[in-house]
């Protein structure tokens, strides 16, 4: 049992389990009817994605430093109670069911799920390696 870190809109991976969107906004242009078939979620998890204004800021993040106080700004937001008592249960179903959380953008490394990534091992999730051969798709 693990949780996958993928992009959203990829491919299915064989037994993912449920794909959770920490995503702000819904795909655009893609009726709610078909956000699991096309791929994209099956269940929609918001309040762990960044917050408007600092989205903003890691999508304008040119350098390390700006990646990395990107980084430290989202751990902060992730430490609030709400946000920290799902990270904690997504954990715990780590040990027990397949599933996978996601964003849309195309770099792992340059993405909030990458410290979704880290704050689930910090956890104790059990974390499916890193895919490297995800097929692009751009950021809606």
């Amino acid at each position: 049992m693990t949780i996958h870190i993928i992009q959203l809109g990829s491919p299915r991976l064989p037994n993912e389990g449920l794909r959770i969107g920490t995503v702000r906004r819904p795909p655009r242009g893609v009726p709610k009817t078909e956000f699991a078939s096309r791929n994209y979620y099956d269940t929609w998890l918001p309040n762990l994605a960044p917050s408007s204004e600092l989205m903003a800021l890691g999508k304008a993040a040119v350098s390390e430093a700006d990646w990395a106080g990107f980084k430290r700004r989202f751990r902060a937001e992730m430490n609030e109670a709400d946000a920290a008592r799902v990270l904690d249960l997504l954990a715990a179903l780590s040990n027990q069911s397949e599933l996978a959380i996601g964003c849309y953008c195309e770099d792992e490394a340059r993405c909030h799920r990458s410290v979704l990534r880290e704050l689930l091992a910090e956890r104790g999730a059990r974390l499916a390696e890193l895919a490297t051969d995800s097929p692009p798709h751009t950021h809606t």
